[in-house]
């Protein structure tokens, strides 16, 4: 191998694993009917944390391995103290090309600049409606103007590429997908279009709704044609507007699921690697860290934990299978 070769994470069905979801708390100031429900408190005490001393000791494993896109989540990271010192941590690690953040945006707008100038590369906040009645029923919360003062202050720090997230749920927003649409178009943000999963009871009972269902009318609407064009490292499959200026992205776990082409894993805050989202396997990387395990080990255990990965998920087979939550996992 040459010293300037990216060496390759496979597992072992030779997938090339390059993206690390990483989640560094299991907190929400939000209670999304899809994520958590109601009255729940079972989480992490947090002496089980990962610190951002073993943050950063993965994400340099991960790097060295070949991965290059690294992804904060949560729960909802900005809950996380200190926040801001982790991604300058993070960003400065030789390999991690990409570093970017999931959050609800409640807080975002007291954080975006220092963010952006700790080296955070993109940004995406969870919106699925525009509605203040809706947002409160969804998110138990009336939180929507809270999370539009985050977007302009996001923009405002110079985040060039900001994604809307948009859990598509029947007879609670789905309604309202194609202004949720024109809105981005209008301000310049991606929307990406989400499908339900059957994790929890919450989303279970979330409302499962396909996105061939509302593709149509968007398509008629904006006459949008497919793209080949990729933002980022994800599943989305995208369709722009004629002139090319409007994107919109669609993640179909359920209708048409991509494990054939998965290629990411998932550390949660306490720091078990979860090689599927729709699967149990796990791989316990915290305590090996605290045993004093060196950087060479930790490079073994996380390959080793890729022959484990399973080939795909089971939503629709066993939908009752999985009883942990998204926020337990990390979004």
């Amino acid at each position: 191998m040459s010293s300037t070769a990216i060496p390759s994470l496979l597992d072992a069905h030779g997938r090339r694993i390059d993206y690390v979801r990483l989640s560094v708390t299991d907190r929400c100031d939000l209670r999304c009917q899809y994520c958590l429900p109601k009255g729940f408190d079972g989480y992490a005490e947090p002496a089980e944390w990962l610190s951002f001393e073993e943050i950063g000791r993965l994400v340099a494993a991960f790097a060295a391995l070949g991965v290059r896109r690294f992804r904060l989540t949560g729960g909802e990271p900005l809950m996380r103290a200190r926040l801001v010192s982790l991604v300058s941590q993070l960003s400065v690690i030789p390999g991690v090309d990409d570093l970017s953040l999931s959050t609800n945006g409640t807080r975002l707008a007291a954080q975006a600049a220092a963010l952006r100038q700790a080296g955070l590369s993109r940004l995406n906040v969870s919106l699925d409606t525009l509605d203040k009645q809706c947002m409160e029923q969804v998110t138990g919360r009336d939180s929507l103007e809270s999370v539009m003062a985050g977007l302009q202050a996001a923009r405002e720090a110079g985040f060039a590429l900001i994604k809307l997230n948009m859990v598509l749920m029947r007879s609670v927003n789905a309604h309202e997908v194609e202004r949720m649409a024109a809105f981005c178009f209008e301000q310049g943000f991606v929307l990406r279009v989400i499908e339900t999963m059957p994790m929890g009871d919450t989303g279970r009972q979330s409302g499962y709704m396909s996105v061939e269902e509302i593709l149509p009318s968007l398509v008629q609407r904006f006459d949008l044609k497919p793209s080949a064009v990729t933002l980022g490292g994800g599943p989305a499959r995208y369709w722009q507007t004629a002139d090319g200026r409007g994107q919109i992205g669609f993640i179909t776990p359920i209708s048409q699921h991509f494990c054939a082409t998965c290629n990411r894993v998932r550390l949660s805050v306490d720091g078990q690697l979860h090689l599927c989202l729709g699967q149990e396997d796990r791989v316990d990387l915290r305590q090996p860290l605290r045993d004093g395990a060196s950087q060479e080990a930790l490079m073994t255990l996380i390959r080793e934990a890729m022959q484990r990965k399973p080939e795909r998920h089971v939503f629709r087979e066993v939908p009752e299978q999985l009883v942990r939550f998204m926020s337990q996992t990390g979004g």
